[in-house]
């Protein structure tokens, strides 16, 4: 089932509840567990989904230590942070319990507030290791489009990255910022834009050249010219954008946005340089056997590399989303993803368990369950054929 199909479900569950759920408990278990299911935690287990949280360094308020609701762990690392509210109470962060225990535990990137409608996400954009006073994204489970969707999957425990989240979280607030500000300055043009652009003139042509000095006057009579130029300019840009979608083919416009993706997805790869991720042994061996079985391959031979990142460990034919194998493997629960349908891995690998997975970031579709990295070596012709498939998409794209 796709992720959007997954949100839809818990979507109706949460608005046939909310109305009789009441006070913070019944929210968590009727309607904040059930959403956080739907982005592959394992709410039922404790060292994956921590409830009442207390870390190390907690202190007493009112002869309790202090807590958070529900700690999320990827990897024996804390990476989310989630404070809940009953039904009915704004999901608001106005005690500080939930920024102290963000800025103390320098491996949570992500912190959450919510009463089981609404929820909102927290970074540390302002002030590294410090929760901003501000949500960078805020998602309405009974109200949401297509785009805070694609934002949402961001969160999923097989998309996890917390470099990649804070690197989104940063474009989509200045992006808005951004975006406020421009559509201010088209609607109602400032003195000062307008007077940039009289100075500007020039530079078009020196006919065009404004010689005397720029004036209150020069500026009122210049305005209804710029907002007409402006009006002109918005006109045009659209009509030229139509047309060029228009005159592209389907399959022209996937590749430029594939391409698209191939740049942010290299320059995140810097960004993540940094991350002090340990690649355990057990990683490392899981590798050499898969490197291993893609050198039997008749038909291509594209270097395989791999990138390993909190929540999982991935292997890709070249650059990070050509992956074709993500592994999962923690102490408890050993499993890896794959991009081909659960119909096809069920073929090539009939005596391991395999699983369908919301369609995700990379196109996800199916896991397969082990037991240790040594069941890699008895699924050669399972992990041939995902290499194999996902050169073979790469080979055409670079012929």
């Amino acid at each position: 089932m796709a992720f959007a199909d997954e949100i839809v479900k818990v979507a109706e569950q949460v608005r046939k509840r909310a109305e009789v759920v009441s006070g913070e408990e019944a929210t968590k278990m009727g309607l904040i567990v059930p959403f956080f299911g739907t982005l592959g935690y394992d709410c039922f287990d404790p060292t994956e989904v921590i409830p009442e949280y207390k870390a190390d360094f907690a202190i007493k308020r009112s002869g309790q230590l202090e807590k958070v609701d529900y700690a999320i762990s990827i990897s024996n690392a804390i990476v989310m942070l989630i404070e809940a509210k009953a039904r009915g109470q704004k999901p608001e962060a106005h005690d500080g319990q939930l920024k102290r225990y963000f800025n103390g535990l320098r491996s949570a990137k992500v912190a959450i507030v919510t009463n089981g409608v609404e929820y909102l996400f927290f970074t540390d954009l302002r002030h590294e290791n410090m929760m901003d006073d501000e949500p960078f994204f805020s998602f309405n489970i009974l109200n949401y489009d297509r785009e805070q969707i694609e934002n949402l999957i961001l969160f999923h425990r097989d998309n996890f990255d917390a470099f990649a989240i804070k690197k989104h979280a940063e474009e989509m607030v200045y992006l808005r910022g951004m975006t406020q500000l421009v559509d201010k300055l088209l609607r109602s043009p400032s003195d000062e834009f307008i007077r940039f652009l009289i100075s500007q003139l020039g530079s078009i042509s020196s006919k065009y050249a404004i010689d005397s000095k720029i004036t209150s006057k020069v500026i009122e009579k210049f305005r209804p010219i710029v907002k007409k130029s402006i009006q002109g300019s918005l006109v045009e840009l659209m009509t030229q954008s139509i047309s060029k979608e228009m005159g592209q083919s389907i399959e022209s416009i996937s590749t430029i946005k594939l391409e698209e993706i191939d740049e942010e997805e290299d320059s995140s790869e810097q960004d993540g340089a940094s991350s002090q991720i340990e690649t355990t042994a057990e990683e490392l061996e899981a590798f050499e056997k898969i490197k291993f079985i893609t050198s039997l391959s008749k038909s291509h031979n594209l270097e395989v590399k791999y990138k390993d990142v909190i929540s999982y460990f991935g292997v890709n034919v070249g650059k990070t989303n050509w992956w074709f194998l993500r592994l999962y493997l923690s102490p408890k629960k050993k499993s890896f993803v794959t991009r081909l349908s659960v119909d096809e891995v069920k073929l090539l690998a009939p005596n391991f368990e395999a699983q369908e997975v919301p369609a995700s970031i990379g196109d996800a579709a199916s896991r397969v369950i082990i037991s240790s990295v040594s069941d890699l070596s008895r699924l050669n012709d399972l992990i041939l054929k995902c290499y194999e498939t996902e050169a073979a998409k790469r080979t055409v794209r670079a012929a």
